[in-house]
C-alpha cells in the first residue's frame, strides 16, 4: 500500500512524524514546488518523500492535512478517486448550516467522488498527534469514522500500525458528528487526549 500526506503544515509534519517513528514511507505535498519543503521532510526521516501534488494523488491512501477551504481545489487533481481511501484530518469552524446541515466529512466525501472516506487523526491537537502515542502504559486513542467499514479497519490497521488505539464511531453521519469541528462549539471528542490501557 502507498501512502501521502497533502498539506505540510502543523498537521502534515505531526502526521509525517508518526509514518517515520513507524518506518513506514510517506509521501508528502503540497501545492508549492516540493524542492521548497524538501529540506523540512527530510529533517523529519528518510522515508518522508517530497512530491508533487500529482505525484502524491496516485498513493491508494491520501491523508488530506490542508485547510478546510483548500480541499476543492486538491479534489480537482482527479476526475475519479475510486480505488482511493481518503483520510480527512481536516477541521473547519464552519456552522452546520453553511454545510447543509451534514457533518464537514461528508462534504469532503462528495469533492472526491469515488473515494472511501474515512474521518480520523482530526480531533488531536498538532502537538500532540507528533508525539509518540505510547504514554504512561497505553496508547493514545485516535477517533475513526466512515460509511465505508472496509475502509475504516483498514485504516484502523495503519492506526495500529502507527502506533495509535484506533475507536471506530460509526458512520459519518454519526461518528463524523462527534469529531465535527463547528461554529463556536466543538464537537464532542474533539481536543479529547485519551490513552487506553490493554487489560
Amino acid at each position: 500500500m502507498s501512502y501521502a500526506i497533502i498539506g505540510f503544515g502543523k498537521i502534515g509534519h505531526a502526521l509525517a512524524r508518526a509514518f517515520a517513528r513507524s518506518g513506514i514511507e510517506v509521501s508528502v505535498a503540497t501545492t508549492r514546488d516540493p524542492a521548497s519543503f524538501a529540506a523540512d521532510a527530510a529533517a523529519i526521516g528518510p522515508g518522508i518523500i517530497p512530491t508533487t501534488l500529482a505525484e502524491a494523488v496516485k498513493a491508494g491512501t491520501i491523508f488530506l492535512a490542508v485547510r478546510f477551504e483548500s480541499h476543492p481545489e486538491v479534489a480537482k487533481a482527479l476526475s475519479d478517486w475510486t480505488g482511493k481511501t481518503i483520510v480527512d484530518a481536516m477541521n473547519t469552524q464552519a456552522p452546520l448550516e453553511e454545510l447543509g446541515g451534514i457533518p464537514s466529512s461528508a462534504v469532503v466525501a462528495k469533492a472526491f467522488a469515488g473515494a472511501r472516506l474515512v474521518k480520523g487523526f482530526n480531533h488531536l491537537a498538532a502537538a500532540v498527534l507528533g508525539q509518540d502515542p505510547a504514554v504512561h502504559g497505553g496508547r493514545r486513542v485516535v477517533f475513526l469514522a466512515s460509511d465505508d467499514d472496509g475502509a475504516a479497519a483498514e485504516i484502523g490497521a495503519l492506526a495500529e500500525k502507527l502506533g495509535f488505539a484506533p475507536i471506530n464511531l460509526g458512520g459519518l453521519s454519526e461518528g463524523g458528528l462527534l469529531v465535527h469541528a463547528r461554529g463556536n462549539r466543538w464537537g464532542h471528542l474533539i481536543f479529547k487526549d485519551l490513552v487506553r490501557f490493554e487489560g
